[in-house]
């Protein structure tokens, strides 16, 4: 047997969009990642809280366009989720999917297999 767990984390960031096609002054955002993972049993919620919170915890109160995760992209919502992501992946944990949620209306989704 197998559980899907879903998590939520706020993070505050500021971020700018200076490449070629979308431009964008300095400006910030209150946040929200939800992850959600296979485990194997809820033995395993503990590790999935920590890898997210590790992953929040390189973003929150930073400008996005300074980390050199990021380094020549653009800091969307597209790509934290393809980043948060990744980064569960590395943690040994089994993403299905990743929201980050920019703003009320506004969010993106990384999903298994979408992302190169």
């Amino acid at each position: 047997m197998s559980f899907t767990l879903s998590l939520r984390r706020p993070f505050v960031a500021d971020h700018f969009h200076d490449l070629p096609g979308f431009q964008e002054d300095r400006h910030g955002h209150n946040w929200e990642v939800e992850a959600t993972v296979e485990l194997a049993s809820e033995a395993g919620e503990a590790a999935f809280a920590r890898a997210l919170d590790a992953w929040v915890e390189t973003i929150d109160y930073r400008v996005l366009n300074h980390l050199p995760a990021l380094a020549g992209r653009n800091p969307t919502a597209e790509v934290l989720a393809e980043q948060a992501f990744r980064h569960l992946e590395r943690a040994a944990l089994r993403p299905t999917a990743v929201r980050i949620r920019e703003k009320a209306n506004y969010w993106a989704l990384c999903r298994g297999g979408s992302t190169p």
